[in-house]
């Protein structure tokens, strides 16, 4: 799917203090996420240009903005999906994790205000964000001790309380917008999970990472490599092994997410396009057998552990836990500052069954982090904010 670039005539002027927004081609756009100004906002994949191949039944605009948008002089951009809102003219805008821009300006009306009016006359009813300052930390020496029945993450003073993501969340509710979920421990309406596992990789060597560990996790790595698990990189070949083994993942766990062959498929293609080897399968071997396949994606001085999975029989050699321990090496290998592990739960109750992703993540020695999660709000004029009502009344319905 290529961007959708909305004719000059209808986008907006915005020229203040030296500020212009408009569409950009991924060129451009790939060029500022590579400079040095655009790298330190720390960009994820699902704001890449080549996230819009990967999602189906969504239109993509790609917007910059600062002095001179077109040759490249930019500040920040966003990659925007656009979702038709059936029996209308209208859309949803959505920017997974974005929009990629400085959250520490306390002026965010300057780029935010000009942001939301294109949105708008682009057909945009409603828009939801994800900010990406951080909110809460907790490391997991802090956790493994307060962990009970009924107790959450919130009910655990933080180890860490980012000022940047309490002013942001202040700015924005002062602004209108609605934290989706709400602000408890629950994150039902959130698309990207509100709370990931960070493994710090800056100024770490190996050895540090594998001390980080903890006991259980490096017996498991050892069982591992004594029982002659081999870790590779595979390629799109074996996308199909490991679809089936996440279906056996997901009713062994007890969990759905819904996606097809094709679409990882798609993933693989789409990203590994736009930069070689920036989504890569790795497939744990035994016995010339393929007991469990992870995906890792990098951009930057990022990378993602984003899906597992794993077969039913011979888990005691423990093939999860020597992928997950090379793929830590890789990226640090890589440069990465931070391995993301992705979402985790906000239970701390051993006797729910969630919390067993929790305690096998906290096992790496790193930090649950809640970020900002995502945020919504309607667009401008009484027509839009019913169309939202009914948006959201649709949705509930599904």
């Amino acid at each position: 799917m290529s961007a959708l670039l909305v004719p000059p005539s209808r986008v907006p002027q915005a020229r203040n203090r030296g500020f212009a927004l408009r569409p950009i081609t991924p060129e451009t756009y790939r060029a500022f996420l590579a400079s040095p100004d655009g790298a330190a906002l720390g960009a994820g994949f699902l704001q890449c240009p080549s996230w819009a191949e990967v999602k189906e039944g969504w239109r993509a605009q790609l917007l910059g903005w600062g002095p001179d948008p077109e040759a490249g002089e930019l500040t920040g951009v966003a990659l925007v999906l656009l979702r038709h809102f059936p029996g209308t003219r209208k859309y949803f805008a959505y920017l997974p994790e974005g929009p990629v821009a400085d959250w520490s300006d306390p002026d965010i009306d300057g780029w935010l205000g000009p942001l939301l009016e294109h949105l708008r006359r682009a057909g945009a009813f409603a828009v939801r964000i994800g900010p990406s300052p951080a909110y809460r930390r907790w490391d997991a020496a802090r956790l493994k001790p307060l962990t009970g029945p009924g107790r959450h993450l919130g009910d655990v003073l933080a180890t860490e309380v980012d000022p940047l993501g309490t002013a942001v969340a202040e700015r924005l509710r002062a602004r209108g917008w609605r934290r989706c979920g709400g602000d408890g421990n629950g994150q039902d309406g959130d698309a990207q999970p509100r709370h990931v596992f960070h493994v710090p990789l800056a100024g770490r060597t190996p050895q540090d990472l594998w001390a980080g560990l903890n006991q259980e996790w490096r017996r498991n790595v050892r069982r591992a490599q004594k029982e002659g698990v081999e870790v590779v990189v595979g390629s799109a070949a074996q996308l199909p092994e490991f679809y089936r083994l996440l279906g056996i993942t997901e009713r062994r766990d007890g969990f759905r997410l819904g996606r097809s062959l094709a679409y990882y498929e798609r993933q693989y293609a789409a990203l590994n396009a736009e930069e070689p080897g920036r989504m890569k399968l790795y497939l744990a071997r035994h016995r010339g057998e393929i007991l469990a396949a992870h995906t890792m994606i990098t951009v930057g001085r990022r990378a993602w552990y984003q899906t597992g999975a794993s077969a039913d029989h011979r888990r005691e050699v423990r093939p999860s836990n020597a992928l997950q321990w090379r793929m830590l090496q890789d990226a640090h290998a890589l440069g990465a500052d931070v391995y993301d592990m992705r979402g985790v739960p906000s239970t701390l109750d051993p006797h729910e069954r969630a919390y067993g992703l929790l305690r096998w993540k906290l096992g790496t020695g790193g930090q649950v982090v809640e970020t900002l999660g995502e945020w919504e709000r309607p667009l401008g004029g009484s027509a839009n904010h019913t169309l939202y009502r009914a948006f959201q009344a649709y949705l509930n319905r599904r």
